[in-house]
């Protein structure tokens, strides 16, 4: 076996066109010589300190120097500082705004006092109140008197849509008429006849629990009829200062409200 680590056998002589490898493992207990080779570069270990002499964030010697930030725009404390007063700002802007409900047009307080001053016709409310153009309680009251027909096995949505809306059209224009000391919106009109519905869905409820469709139902119905005239005349008469002409206005709210009383009982 021939001897492992000469450079004749190792490498392929120069004038060979073809290169061979001697992979002959060597015999125990013979010394194995390596080639070595001679650096003539220099070793030159590299100047970092130089590299970052310039940067602002470093002191002597290398290191991290917080005293020597000369633009106050990049100081971390300064970043920080001015984090925290434009997230102040965000939150003040923020606290500034108004609740939900009021971006929307729905006043709770508002919703209340009309639905009190429905219950009791011969309640005092301001005319502000009366003249807010909202429709969450009068589109809540629409719903829950269709949804308690269909509980009744009567599917009335589109005879409550179209009467209410024809109901609307028709104040709208009589009113318009009638008043001379105030303006009438048609807002104001449809929300106070959605109101005054409030009756209806009573009498609707009575309905899923006793048959008024007799004598007691008509007695029944008549007092909604009368009540939800005399609520909507009063609410008309307050909003638009209507002065002794609750009775006039009050005879068109009971045919109105007459044809929901004939949906509700048949």
């Amino acid at each position: 076996m021939s001897q492992f680590g000469r450079p004749n056998e190792f490498y392929a002589s120069g004038a060979s066109a073809e290169t061979s490898y001697n992979f002959d493992m060597p015999e125990f207990g013979q010394e194995l010589n390596f080639q070595s080779f001679d650096n003539t570069q220099p070793s030159v270990p590299p100047n970092y300190d130089a590299a970052y002499s310039n940067a602002p964030n470093q002191g002597l010697g290398g290191f991290y120097d917080p005293t020597a930030y000369t633009d106050n725009s990049y100081a971390p404390d300064q970043t920080f500082k001015q984090g925290g007063a434009a997230g102040g700002a965000a939150g003040n802007e923020f606290e500034d705004e108004p609740p939900l409900l009021e971006e929307l047009g729905i006043n709770p307080n508002h919703i209340f006092q009309k639905t009190l001053a429905v219950l009791n016709p011969f309640r005092g409310t301001e005319q502000q109140i009366l003249q807010d153009t909202d429709m969450a309680g009068p589109l809540v009251f629409c719903l829950t008197l269709g949804g308690i027909l269909l509980l009744s096995g009567k599917v009335t949505f589109s005879y409550i849509y179209g009467i209410g809306v024809m109901g609307c059209i028709f104040f709208y224009c009589l009113l318009s008429l009638m008043v001379t000391r105030s303006q009438v919106t048609f807002g104001a009109v449809a929300s106070v006849l959605g109101y005054c519905l409030l009756p209806m869905v009573l009498l609707s409820g009575i309905n899923i629990l006793i048959t008024i469709q007799g004598t007691l139902g008509l007695i029944v119905s008549g007092i909604s009829i009368l009540w939800c005239a005399i609520s909507a005349s009063k609410l008309f008469a307050t909003a638009f200062s209507m002065d002794h002409q609750q009775l006039l206005i009050a005879y068109p709210c009971a045919v109105l409200y007459g044809g929901f009383a004939l949906i509700t009982i048949y």
